[in-house]
């Protein structure tokens, strides 16, 4: 065999497992797994606006609700015994709440740090809802522990606890 042709046989050769490692160790940009998030923050604009797409759900069915939730998210409810746990029983819960057209308001709102992918928000909240012929205010706190999901790549509430606030001058 000629030199120039070892020369050129020995550049392919050396091309070949080149590439054969190259496509053994690919970079993980190139998988076609969807990578991990990366380290999603709470902050005070992605709380209001999380409160706002679950606000705007009641206004719709109980459907949109609980596909705000996760799927397997524990309600501790206002008006009902609790925990609810899972989709099927949440829905079961604004199946009945949603009948009272609430709309609800943020009072106050804390956002307490819980690391990545996490976000914790307490505050007080008051909802409008039809009592009877009127329109009345029935103020509650809540606590929302929300996880944000690679897949659907969202937000979504993984433990919502809501409770009638006390009334002034009641026995403690």
């Amino acid at each position: 065999m000629k030199h120039s042709a070892r020369i050129r046989l020995r550049g392919y050769a050396i091309a070949a497992v080149t590439l054969v490692a190259v496509l053994a160790y690919a970079p993980e940009g190139w998988s076609r797994t969807p990578r991990p998030a990366g380290c999603q923050q709470m902050t005070e604009a992605l709380a209001k606006a999380l409160f706002d797409e679950w606000n705007k759900a009641l206004q719709q069915n109980p459907e949109t609700v609980v596909r705000t939730y996760t799927l397997d998210a524990v309600l501790l409810p206002t008006f009902e015994n609790g925990p609810l746990i899972g989709r099927a029983e949440i829905r079961g819960y604004f199946d009945h709440f949603l009948e009272q057209h609430p709309v609800g308001r943020i009072d106050t709102r804390a956002i307490i740090p819980a690391g990545c992918n996490t976000g914790v928000v307490a505050g007080l909240y008051t909802f409008t809802v039809n009592e009877g012929t009127a329109r009345v205010d029935k103020p509650a706190r809540y606590t929302f522990v929300y996880v944000y999901e690679s897949v659907p790549r969202r937000w979504l509430i993984a433990h919502h606890h809501s409770s009638a606030r006390p009334q002034k001058g009641a026995a403690k």
